[in-house]
């Protein structure tokens, strides 16, 4: 898998979430179900205006392994100065400074970012020499057609290096 190693500086967003399970992969159906509501119920243009960039996010966070479920939001970055979050419906949260595996999804979505998150977890993460940190995961969706067979959007995993037998 190509993958790219980043540094990123922490950042704030803004968005809207809902808890999803892990169980029997009902959050590679409900979180496409959540993306249309949004789209529908305008999430979208509201959260356009309250952000200084064009690339959305779907941020994975507040992990329960336990009960396999976390936080799914849609997000935007949230705009310079503004001093709080304007509507109860919607969430501010800091995305930590990490260092970044960056995985590229190409293709139609939710199909192609379902593949990437697959192969992270069973091929990439156990032979890789990183190890996830505990941190948000993120999606990431630059503006276009995302249903096109060219769109390309990006996972981002906060890793560390693994630490071997012996070694400081």
């Amino acid at each position: 898998m190509d993958f790219q190693i980043i540094e990123k500086e922490a950042f704030r967003i803004i968005g809207k979430g809902i808890r999803v399970t892990m169980k029997n992969g009902g959050n590679f159906r409900r979180i496409p179900q959540f993306w249309s509501e949004c789209e529908k119920n305008g999430l979208f243009d509201k959260l356009a205006g309250l952000s200084d960039g064009e690339e959305m996010f779907g941020v994975c966070t507040d992990f329960d392994p336990q009960q396999q479920e976390f936080t799914y939001m849609i997000a935007m970055r949230k705009k310079a100065g503004m001093p709080d979050v304007p509507d109860n419906e919607l969430t501010e949260k800091e995305i930590p400074a990490f260092t970044w595996a960056v995985f590229e999804a190409a293709g139609p979505l939710p199909h192609a970012i379902q593949q990437v998150w697959k192969k992270i977890f069973s091929e990439w993460l156990p032979v890789s020499g990183y190890e996830h940190a505990d941190g948000p995961q993120l999606e990431v969706y630059p503006p276009g057609d995302p249903d096109a067979s060219g769109y390309v959007s990006e996972v981002w995993i906060p890793v560390v290096r693994k630490q071997t037998a012996g070694k400081e």
